[in-house]
């Protein structure tokens, strides 16, 4: 069996595998490997900010998971696209920068996840960033993860924000700054027209190092032990067995899916479920693959009365001379990913924070871009952002090539489902206002007759579609919590010389899209990785809505 020995070896070059790959290997004194599943990103459909739905897809890039039947959804199995491909994930998300609230991490610091307050991750946020918009006291400006925001020159973009202040919702100037609440522009991370994953902003240029290597097509199925240190992996490429050591760490960056998988193949994770697969128990860490969490969402789609969004140019011709313009220059309708403007709100009042988010988008079409409406029109995505409901991901056998059971436990608590309610009559209201008056035609969907509790219950279990924000499913906490799997320092509870790092183990899901949340959770790792003192933590405030306790807005 071919054996190389490396400093540390990474499993996943995702959002937080990159990073941990640049940050690791930067300074020369120590060798790093990355081993990734899939290949080459090198494809328009990859690099082309508005071909996003395309490689999401595609199995060449996609893991192609999907749940176990769900109960609250009437059964059905939703799809749980993961990036298979180098810059994982990033390389076939929809490009959306969203931080998550303020709020959000310093619960993550009441639920075991000491030193990851807001304080103390803001600074990593900022070191991450370099936007084009440039830096302020909340956002970076030097950074190897290109954000900006869209032209926005479509006029819906601005009518959307427009009706929400008529609602009575305030507008942000910044929502990855002191006030995500409210209604404005959204970031996305694309540099000169390209899709700026991970892979492009901190895998790419690291490689030109000597001592940083990637090896592509190649699946891991075992964590190797020495008694209870962790000394490398097994991994299979092009049928061959490999084993990576690791001089110092083994660092799991497989994602929410794969790094639960990853622990229980190797023996950590709850003791009863690896017994019943013959599998020899090294950790009984009954919290491995719980707590899985996700948002989900649905599509408010309104017929526009005038011809101007973007179904001028969903036909075989424009599109093609949108996809050659961007070939061309690397402008036009193909560098955006077309949300550009986009809120947050509270569903009711007592939520502290917004627990709602929007993405807004001049079409009515679905995230597969499969079900393209047959008119003008525009949508709003719209879901809860904190679901009590939790789920879980299996094993389905001990063999690494099977797929792991997957199950969210959707609308599992009768929370989740007022949530959606409110999502579905807050939205109505926000399109029912008088900028939209010259635009507005009839509701494509839920359609106008959905009303009552009952057709709005119907129309969710039959059409809510997850956003793919997977995560929680290996969570940082204290090191005496028998749920916790990894300690704040990400190191796995139970072993040595092993780490996971990625949206796997944030305690609880952040309010908004994780791609930014998850290059942080690397950029920060990495410093405690390296025993770096962390960044100086920030004072920069941030805002509460003065009258949470009693107003919805």
């Amino acid at each position: 069996m071919a054996t190389e020995t490396f400093d540390y070896v990474i499993v996943g070059s995702g959002s937080a595998g990159s990073v941990l790959a640049d940050r690791l290997s930067a300074d020369g004194r120590h060798t790093v490997q990355v081993l990734e599943f899939g290949g080459s990103d090198r494809s328009v459909l990859i690099q082309m900010p508005a071909a996003l739905s395309i490689p999401m897809n595609m199995p060449k890039y996609n893991w192609g998971f999907e749940t176990e039947p769900e109960p609250g959804l009437g059964g059905r199995r939703l799809v749980c696209p993961r990036g298979k491909v180098i810059g994982g994930s990033s390389s076939v998300n929809g490009m959306v920068y969203v931080r998550g609230n303020p709020h959000d991490f310093d619960r993550w610091e009441e639920e075991g996840a000491a030193g990851w307050g807001y304080r103390h991750v803001l600074p990593y946020f900022q070191r991450a960033e370099s936007r084009r918009e440039g830096g302020d006291t909340y956002r970076g400006a030097s950074g190897p993860l290109a954000t900006q925001y869209g032209k926005a020159e479509n006029p819906l973009y601005n009518v959307f924000v427009d009706a929400a202040k008529q609602a009575g919702y305030p507008a942000t100037a910044d929502i990855n700054g002191a006030q995500q609440d409210g209604f404005g522009r959204m970031d996305m991370t694309v540099k000169d027209g390209v899709r700026w994953s991970a892979a492009n902003a901190y895998l790419k240029p690291a490689l030109k190092r000597a001592n940083l290597s990637l090896v592509t097509h190649a699946l891991v199925s075992q964590i190797l032990f020495e008694g209870r240190q962790a000394v490398g992996v097994r991994y299979e490429r092009d049928g061959v067995a490999h084993e990576a050591r690791a001089r110092r760490e083994v660092i799991l960056a497989a994602g929410p899916i794969n790094s639960p998988k990853l622990l229980k193949l190797s023996g950590i994770g709850p003791a009863s479920e690896l017994r019943l697969l013959g599998i020899e128990v090294r950790a009984d860490r009954p919290g491995v693959g719980e707590n899985l969490q996700d948002h989900l969402e649905f599509y408010f789609q309104m017929a526009c009365t005038q011809p101007i969004t973007l179904y001028s140019s969903t036909g075989l011709i424009p599109r093609g001379l949108v996809g050659a313009q961007w070939l061309f220059t690397r402008t036009g309708l193909g560098a955006s990913n077309h949300f550009e403007t986009c809120g947050f709100i509270r569903s009711r009042a007592g939520i502290r924070y917004p627990d709602i988010q929007y993405h807004f988008i001049p079409l009515a079409v679905t995230y597969d871009g499969k079900g393209l409406a047959s008119e003008h029109g525009f949508q709003a995505h719209v879901g809860p952002m904190r679901s009590k409901s939790r789920g879980w991901v299996r094993l389905r056998s001990r063999d690494p090539k099977d797929h792991p059971r997957i199950f969210f436990n959707y609308l599992g608590h009768e929370d989740d489902i007022a949530e959606m309610r409110a999502c579905v009559r807050l939205t109505r209201e926000i399109f029912a206002q008088a900028a939209f008056d010259p635009y507005r035609g009839r509701e494509i969907q839920p359609g106008a007759d959905v009303t009552s509790d009952d057709a709005i219950d119907a129309f969710i279990r039959e059409k809510v579609e997850s956003a793919f924000h997977p995560s929680c499913s290996c969570r940082m906490g204290e090191a005496d919590d028998p749920m916790a799997v990894v300690t704040p320092d990400t190191k796995v509870i139970g072993v040595e010389g092993l780490r996971v790092v990625d949206s796997s183990i944030m305690p609880s899901v952040t309010t908004g899209n994780l791609n930014a949340p998850t290059i942080m959770i690397g950029e920060k790792a990495a410093d405690i990785i390296l025993g770096k003192p962390p960044l100086a933590a920030s004072n920069a405030p941030y805002y509460t809505a003065p009258d949470w306790q009693t107003a919805q807005r």
